[in-house]
């Protein structure tokens, strides 16, 4: 039953998300980018629902009430291709850091470009920092925008190990806003590379801001302490949530 919940979300996912950006998030780009902002969070609302009634999978989101006005960075544990469009319905005027080979898929990256992403050349690491460091100051002091990063750089397997980039502690010195902890279980039920969805309830716990001012390596230290410990709870919760069914897939690991 799991096998075949998994299999009939995936195809619903993938369809869902092509007639979205055919027939709504294409037609936006003739339009304001606020336009095809809605659309996005209109379609990942629709892929929860999807989720919630194919695999059983809800989420539960805690600490709405520590987001700041105005611009900041939000720093969030990377477990999932899930809290890639979740984070997107939580903030006003989000942007990403992302690949510049995105922003040349046809459709999708013109959306991307769109909608202001910050794309960068990830080969020539020092070079791509100062673009995105600029093209930062502009969206976040200017526009006031809400930058969304992965401090890991890119997804890692519930219960692995962290290995948090210095990049983030750079772009915080730079561009003097808050940055906002965001911790999360999403691995459990949305994997990495893998294709099943199992069900329960996805967690997410936005932590109060980390205050500007701070040196890189102290901000390093306490943004990583803050994201792990409360994901390390949320990954216990999801576990025992799991065992009972029979689907913790750490069971036998050891913690």
């Amino acid at each position: 039953m799991l096998v075949l919940r998994s299999l009939v979300f995936n195809v619903l996912f993938y369809l869902n998300l092509a007639l979205w950006l055919v027939f709504a998030a294409v037609p936006s780009l003739l339009l304001p980018p606020r336009y095809l902002l809605r659309v996005a969070v209109t379609w990942a609302k629709t892929a929860l629902w999807l989720m919630r009634v194919t695999t059983g999978t809800r989420y539960e989101i805690t600490g709405l009430e520590n987001i700041p006005s105005g611009g900041l960075m939000v720093a969030s544990k990377h477990q999932s291709f899930w809290e890639t469009f979740v984070l997107v319905t939580l903030f006003p005027d989000p942007v990403f850091i992302l690949k510049r080979e995105l922003t040349w898929i046809p459709f999708f990256g013109w959306c991307l470009t769109k909608l202001r992403m910050i794309a960068v050349d990830r080969g020539g690491r020092a070079r791509a920092l100062s673009h995105v460091t600029r093209r930062a100051r502009v969206e976040l002091g200017e526009r006031g925008r809400q930058l969304l990063i992965f401090p890991e750089g890119t997804r890692r397997a519930a219960g692995a190990p962290p290995a948090y980039k210095f990049g983030v502690a750079h772009l915080y010195a730079d561009l003097d806003v808050p940055c906002l902890p965001v911790a999360l279980n999403s691995g459990l039920y949305w994997p990495r590379r893998k294709f099943l969805r199992r069900p329960g309830t996805i967690r997410v716990e936005i932590m109060p801001p980390i205050a500007p001012g701070m040196g890189k390596a102290e901000f390093q230290g306490l943004l990583q302490e803050r994201i792990e410990t409360a994901s390390d709870r949320l990954l216990a919760q999801g576990r025992a949530e799991l065992a009972l069914l029979g689907l913790d897939p750490l069971a036998g690991r050891q913690a």
